[in-house]
């Protein structure tokens, strides 16, 4: 590394002291890092994005239902600001449709969640994409960048549907559409610098030079998804009681240092390592000891550290089953590969141990068997504290997986690192993942209702946190849900405390074990239907939290069914729809 000479740099001596015994400590990645991050503050210092008013060459339309496609979306508006191109961030839910005519270059950025799931801030356009209304746009130029998990069978199918309605409606694609996993950084990075040339060289670039300040020490924090913190844990608390079918877990971390901040609604996002002995029966499967050496984006590594560390080796996805089905000259797995039922049938839960173990390959090379794998993704954990009442610390509800299937034991990856395999020493790589979509009302006087059964519950701690702290006056009403009064009433205690201090204004829980005829929490809002419907009429915000394949849609149909016994059956889609629109119905779903 050059050695820096104070009469070179502009840094006076405790800043280049400072500068000096920073970068020896930094790896290669960190070094990457940090001059990308003072390369984007530079270009700020040049450039600038027009306002939302000010006339753009570039629109950048965005469909998030967490907050990363945002975040992308942020990005891309720097990136074409340091190279002069003036573009605009438009969020789908706001977007007036009769702008679609008038776009020359269109930026689609968006995500698809659930089973092929538009974002709830994109369905309206969706709908008006594919009707009749939907305009010619021979004028239009687009890039579509599409998020997804490749877990799920419609991966990318919003991003998909985009792209391909926007050309079969005559708009010309400057940049093929790139479609990102889980791990999306690389393929969005790389969209972004191929989507941005190709603008680029069609459209006028005109820097202009704005006023700039750095933001304040105490507003930012260097860690990131890229760059997580390593956070202390402070308490590990089992929520069930004795007996109890589950294992939910109530986690405090400390945040002391880090700069990092939070609000109610967001996510914590936790980097876990996959289990010891999950993969040594891996090794054992593929006949190698773990000592072979493969590289890693350049880096060597043990093929047990990288197994350990870095890939996913327990849920398979149709990537991974295609990447290694061309290494296995295998008819059976090809017939799986040809049949999208089979292929369906053969990845519901299964591992990757079952696909090694069902269809070996001959002399297959460790470098070659990590290259079929996906990254280990982060995990998102729904953030059960305020910041307000727990200073330095985020706190996090965390359902313990673990279940049998083709009679095999499975574990949840992160659920038991964080409920098996992390002590009083032991640091978690952690960052915030910010959801703009699940917040809570600016006014203290609104109401809310808090929809959240089992761990659905975590952001309603936060909420009721945050209103006590900010002295917020408006109602609060929340549906729990669980198996077992006795052993499963999450939180239990300080719910009570809410109800006796007035913060929390009514509960109705419904614990779906403890009679023949199970109760769940979409039966509990038709119960109480008309209260429900006259709060929503009184302005209250409605939130849901929890599994969107089943909770979520039953929560959504009760929903329904409570307007329509109010309004009528004609006008109740209108209503919720118009709920979401006004952000007074907002999901946090997974």
């Amino acid at each position: 590394m050059h050695q820096l000479l104070p009469e070179r740099t502009p840094l006076n001596e405790e800043q280049l002291r400072l500068f000096q015994q920073l970068l020896p400590a930094l790896s290669q990645e960190q070094v990457a890092w940090v001059g990308g991050y003072l390369t984007g503050l530079v270009a700020n210092v040049a450039t600038t994005a027009p306002s939302p008013g000010v006339n753009a060459d570039i629109t950048i339309l965005v469909g998030s239902q967490t907050g990363n496609c945002v975040e992308l979306a942020e990005q891309t508006l720097q990136l074409a600001a340091s190279r002069g191109l003036k573009a605009v961030i438009k969020d789908m839910g706001d977007y007036k449709f009769v702008q679609l005519k008038a776009e020359k270059n269109l930026l689609v950025i968006v995500s698809t969640y659930g089973e092929g799931e538009p974002p709830d801030n994109a369905k309206e356009l969706v709908e008006y994409l594919f009707s009749k209304r939907a305009p010619a746009l021979p004028q239009t130029h687009f890039s579509v960048l599409a998020l997804g998990d490749s877990s799920y069978e419609f991966f990318c199918k919003t991003g998909i549907d985009f792209d391909l309605r926007l050309e079969a409606l005559g708009a010309t694609r400057t940049h093929p559409r790139v479609d990102c996993d889980v791990d999306y950084e690389t393929d969005a990075e790389a969209w972004m610098e191929g989507v941005l040339s190709e603008l680029a060289s069609r459209v006028a670039t005109a820097p202009q030079a704005v006023g700039f300040s750095l933001p304040s020490v105490a507003s930012t924090s260097i860690y990131s998804r890229k760059l997580p913190f390593p956070a202390v844990l402070l308490d590990n608390i089992v929520l069930n009681g004795r007996g109890s079918n589950k294992e939910t877990r109530h986690l405090e971390l400390s945040l002391e240092g880090s700069g990092l901040t939070y609000e109610p609604g967001d996510a914590l996002g936790v980097y876990s390592t996959n289990a010891p002995e999950v993969v040594e029966t891996l090794l054992q499967a593929l006949q190698f000891d773990g000592t072979e050496q493969v590289s890693i984006e350049g880096e060597a590594s043990s093929l047990f550290d990288a197994l350990f560390r870095h890939y996913e080796i327990t849920t398979i996805t149709r990537p991974v089953i295609q990447k290694y089905g061309w290494l296995a000259n295998n008819g059976e797995l090809h017939e799986v590969l040809d049949d999208p039922q089979q292929l369906k049938d053969y990845l519901f839960g299964r591992e990757v141990i079952d696909l090694v173990s069902d269809f070996p390959v001959e002399g297959l090379s460790p470098q070659v068997f990590i290259e079929c794998l996906r990254k280990l993704p982060p995990r998102l954990y729904s953030i059960a504290s305020s910041l307000k009442q727990h200073p330095d610390e985020v706190h996090i509800t965390v359902g313990v997986v673990r279940y049998n299937s083709h009679g095999k034991d499975r574990k949840g990856v992160c659920s038991t690192y964080l409920g098996e395999r992390i002590g009083e020493d032991t640091t978690i790589p952690v960052y915030i993942d910010r959801n703009n979509n699940f917040k809570l009302p600016a006014d203290l006087t609104t109401p809310i209702i808090m929809i959240g059964p089992g761990t659905g519950i975590a952001p309603f701690r936060a909420f009721i946190e945050e209103r006590e702290a900010l002295g917020a006056t408006g109602k609060n009403w929340l549906f729990f849900g669980d198996q077992h009064f006795e052993t499963d009433f999450l939180y239990q205690t300080e719910w009570q405390k809410y109800l006796k201090n007035g913060v929390l204004t009514r509960m109705n829980v419904a614990f779906s074990r403890d009679q023949s005829q199970k109760i769940y929490v979409q039966h509990l809002m038709i119960e109480h239907g008309k209260e429900l419907y006259t709060w929503l009429q009184e302005g209250a915000h409605l939130y849901v939290c929890g599994d969107e394949k089943s909770m979520a849609h039953d929560v959504h149909q009760a929903l329904l069914h409570v307007i329509a016994t109010e309004v009528g059956q004609d006008y109740a889609e209108d209503y919720v729809t118009k709920l979401q629109k006004e952000k007074r119905y907002q999901r946090d779903v997974y």
